[in-house]
């Protein structure tokens, strides 16, 4: 018997830029596909390629949230429909 390997699907990620980054991709949101299994790190390197010039050196500082959970690991990984969120440093006191 052999095994037919179906292609994983890929994911879709819906990514908001809040503040410098939102100046930085020219956009308040938008949906990036990335191959199935893809990370956060991944999502980032996808995002500097969608968008080169300034938003990379915002991707350099930001912090991230994952369906409004924080991410300290790069490398969760990602799932079909996840919100990812772009977080610049933010000033104020």
């Amino acid at each position: 018997m052999t095994s037919s390997s179906v292609p994983a699907s890929p994911v879709t990620v819906v990514v908001r830029y809040f503040a410098s980054a939102r100046a930085a991709a020219g956009t308040e949101e938008e949906k990036v596909e990335l191959t199935a299994g893809a990370t956060v790190a991944d999502a980032v390197q996808a995002l500097r390629e969608l968008h080169p010039g300034q938003l990379s050196r915002v991707l350099d500082a930001a912090s991230f949230l994952v369906n409004e959970v924080a991410v300290r690991d790069r490398g969760r990984a990602l799932s079909d429909g996840s919100h990812l969120d772009v977080l610049p440093p933010f000033a104020g006191g």
